[in-house]
């Protein structure tokens, strides 16, 4: 082997072990998010709509309400991701936490300078929809004032763009926003679900947990799949490879 051969060969070594290593770190909430609206876990009604919703290609402006971790943010992703495919969503889908960015200077500036461009010509995706998706996670934390300029911005972009409200809260978003979604309530995933999933992370990662571990992880989540993924995640860490995750360390970890 060449002096030059040998050197891409190391080369490419290293990049694999620094990929095996940055997934390795990757948080296990966004290792595991549904990719597709199939792998959305407990939500059956609010999937079928949507899924109806997605075959006439008019999708409405959506409100997603309900405790956290029940997948509101992964479905709109895995909606998004479904109509648009991985080509596309990139360009197509703005995401923006409003509880670091709920000034009404954002919904000026970041919210509607993307909602008024226009979009480009299809990539291999000739189904693709002529609008864009705007996703607003945590917007029952936005000002009134914010929320009365997105909803200005909603009726001047409609054409151009859908907007996604995602909260816990339905109660603190403004009357005149939220009667201009179709409004979807997600419940707390219930405890097959949640068992379904966690028993699958712990199977590709080679974790050892006790069964009764397992029951108490997901009661003492609430319903709260996110929750119940960053504490199995955290008592791995704290076990080690081999050893197996025991009710004490559950109560531990979850306080």
């Amino acid at each position: 082997m060449s002096f030059f051969a040998k050197r891409q060969t190391a080369a490419g070594s290293s990049t694999a072990a620094a990929a095996a290593a940055a997934a390795a770190q990757k948080p296990w909430i966004e290792k595991y998010r549904p990719k597709t609206m199939d792998d959305i876990s407990s939500q059956e009604q609010a999937v079928a709509v949507l899924k109806k919703t997605m075959e006439s290609q008019n999708l409405p402006h959506l409100l997603f309400y309900g405790p956290p971790g029940t997948g509101k943010t992964s479905t709109i992703l895995a909606l998004a991701r479904d109509i648009y495919g991985p080509e596309m969503i990139g360009s197509r889908v703005l995401e923006l936490n409003a509880s670091d960015e709920r000034g009404i200077q954002v919904i000026r500036e970041k919210v509607k300078n993307f909602a008024r461009s226009t979009v480009t010509h299809n990539i291999g995706n000739q189904n693709c929809p002529p609008y864009k998706i705007i996703i607003l996670d945590e917007a029952d934390s936005m000002t009134s004032d914010a929320q009365s300029a997105l909803r200005r911005t909603m009726e001047t972009y409609s054409k151009l763009t859908r907007f996604c409200l995602i909260c816990n809260y339905v109660t603190r978003i403004i009357e005149p926003l939220a009667s201009r979604c179709a409004k979807f309530r997600f419940r707390p995933l219930e405890e097959k679900h949640s068992k379904e999933r966690l028993e699958l992370i712990c199977q590709q990662e080679s974790v050892k947990i006790s069964p009764e571990a397992i029951l108490s992880l997901i009661r003492v989540s609430e319903g709260d799949l996110r929750k119940a993924i960053m504490h199995l995640q955290s008592a791995s860490r704290l076990v080690g490879k081999d050893a197996e995750i025991d009710l004490a360390m559950i109560a531990d970890i979850a306080g």
